[in-house]
């Protein structure tokens, strides 16, 4: 699979932050907090979603029933991320044209300064020119000062992927 970000996923409820990075990376990753195995195990298989754990029972279960799954083993979130990457040859790169809701999951789309002008702070308004709103949820996104933490993190966990899983 050259484009790992085809995959769709389910992420289980000990992977928020993880769903959330995915998203950001332009996965399509739908998350529950509040379903019990069995029925993730259903919405995997009936969405042709891989199951995401960090649960080694859930994650038998999920085999059991030939249901597509992975095993998360890493602990941090950029280790995790790293996994992602190798295993399933997604890019750690923020793409705009392809980023997902953080929250929500759905596709951003740019949008004019001046649409957004009533719903972000004034400071925001003076010190930024590019800014996104999700298309389901109406959130506003922008490169605030978190961007650069971001960068970060995805630069550290691009430096730690194995170079054949980078081509």
């Amino acid at each position: 699979m050259n484009d790992g970000n085809a995959s769709k996923f389910l992420a289980d409820g000990m992977l928020g932050k993880l769903t959330r990075w995915l998203r950001m990376l332009g996965c399509d990753v739908k998350y529950e907090n509040n379903l019990d195995d069995d029925e993730l195990v259903i919405i995997a298989a009936e969405e042709n979603r891989v199951l995401l754990t960090r649960d080694t029972q859930l994650f038998g279960r999920a085999n059991k029933n030939n249901v597509k799954a992975y095993l998360i083993n890493s602990r941090s979130e950029t280790e995790k991320l790293v996994e992602m990457a190798q295993q399933f040859s997604i890019k750690l790169e923020i793409d705009a044209d392809s980023s997902r809701c953080p929250k929500c999951n759905a596709m951003l789309r740019p949008v004019p300064k001046v649409e957004v002008a009533k719903r972000i702070p004034e400071a925001t308004l003076r010190q930024q020119e590019e800014f996104w709103e999700c298309s389901g949820c109406g959130q506003i996104y922008w490169h605030g000062s978190h961007w650069q933490k971001i960068l970060r993190t995805l630069q550290g966990a691009e430096a730690l992927v194995k170079p054949e899983a980078q081509e």
